[in-house]
């Protein structure tokens, strides 16, 4: 929390106020904690580095006026309940609004299912602030753009210029539980913009779970590397003014976890699943291969620009199991020979799937462009449940979520 300072007379009228009452302590009156940091909290004014310590948001709303940087050694802690409200950018506050957690740093967010923890703006309009970004020290398949057989080890986070990856596969960035994130997604340009919840290099010592993005952008969660595991995510996207990006997006070698997705989109964005290794050596090590179980992907119809819902390319390998496809163009669309090479051995797979409205359920490319046969990878299963209730909505994901 923030450390309040006051004079040595203010601090002395209060201790005879509550000596007077009789008190010998009053944990109700206690405004730092033990482990208090210096960065100052103002609820109107909620921006800055917090680089010690713990602060914690307890209660109400809090306006986000720019970045909030939770740096190394240092827990943002936000309680049920707490409301964060990205102002709009003006002529006089130009920053970006967004909060990204350092390397080292930690986020505790802990909402409840009846009580979630909600991150918005006051504009209600996709794209109005930049969202989560969380930075750790996992590894990633990174290259050198000059020499992409030459590995780089760290790397510079492109929406917050902050350090990720390294060699701790169960580096810990703290916990989320009951998170809501809404019209996430500001963009700098065309190259460089935020998703609602982006993962650096993120971990498997840090607890994702039942986190919605509502009305993001760009993607709604990403993966750079890492090897965090995310359960019970929700996105959904209906403006039809905002063209957005893909659901679920990965790349440079993430080899978490995924369970009890749903992602549904009414208007024309792009892809359910866009997964790739590394676009500068397909071959990359550690290569991206998560397990991804209790998968609904529900797209706006059988038009658009992209209408896929799983992409899988340069590289990339994954399996699949319990999933649900309603309402796209292609199921599977798998290009490029290292992620046709992982088809054919049996590994990139998907078992148990449902489509649904899907007008043509696989198809590959080789990296030369010549159409592939790869019917090979899903088996499927009328009964499968994907999330959960098929393309309902889950219990799992009632309550606590907007717009379902």
């Amino acid at each position: 929390m923030r450390r309040f300072t006051f004079s040595k007379v203010r601090q002395w009228s209060l201790a005879i106020l509550i000596g007077s009452l009789g008190f010998a302590s009053c944990d109700d009156e206690k405004i730092n904690p033990d482990n208090s940091s210096t960065f100052e909290l103002v609820r109107d004014d909620f921006q800055g580095e917090i680089a010690d310590g713990e602060v914690v948001l307890e209660s109400g709303t809090y306006k986000l006026t720019g970045k909030v940087i939770v740096k190394e050694g240092a827990t943002l802690t936000i309680k049920p309940g707490v409301r964060i409200e990205a102002s709009t950018i003006s002529a006089n506050r130009k920053e970006i609004r967004y909060i990204a957690v350092a390397q080292g740093g930690k986020i505790n967010v802990q909402g409840t299912a009846s009580n979630p923890v909600i991150m918005t703006a006051d504009t209600k309009k996709p794209g109005s602030w930049g969202g989560l970004v969380i930075c750790g020290r996992a590894p990633i398949n990174k290259v050198s753009k000059d020499n992409p057989t030459q590995k780089t080890e760290t790397a510079s986070a492109e929406v917050s210029d902050l350090t990720y990856g390294g060699s701790i596969a169960n580096d810990n960035s703290g916990s989320i539980k009951y998170l809501r994130i809404e019209y996430s997604g500001y963009s700098y340009n065309s190259e460089k913009e935020f998703n609602a919840l982006s993962f650096f290099a993120v971990g498997n010592g840090t607890t994702v779970e039942y986190v919605q993005s509502y009305e993001g952008s760009d993607d709604a969660f990403e993966w750079f590397g890492g090897t965090v595991n995310a359960k019970y995510l929700v996105a959904l996207n209906v403006d039809e003014e905002n063209v957005g990006d893909d659901i679920f997006d990965w790349t440079e070698g993430w080899n978490g976890t995924g369970e009890n997705w749903y992602g549904k989109r009414s208007n024309l964005g792009n892809r359910g699943i866009e997964a790739d290794n590394n676009s500068d050596n397909y071959k990359s090590d550690p290569v991206s291969n998560p397990t991804i179980k209790n998968l609904t992907l529900i797209g706006a119809g059988t038009g658009g620009p992209e209408p896929q819902a799983i992409k899988m390319r340069v590289g990339t390998n994954g399996s699949f199991d319990n999933v649900v496809l309603s309402n796209w163009n292609v199921g599977f669309d798998i290009q490029h020979d290292e992620s046709l090479a992982f088809v054919e051995a049996g590994q990139l797979k998907a078992t148990n799937v449902k489509f649904d409205n899907v007008v043509t359920k696989s198809k590959g490319s080789s990296t030369a462009g010549a159409t592939v046969d790869i019917t090979k990878v899903y088996t499927e299963n009328a009964n499968a449940t994907g999330a959960g209730a098929g393309t309902a909505t889950p219990d799992w994901a009632k309550g606590w979520t907007v717009g379902l």
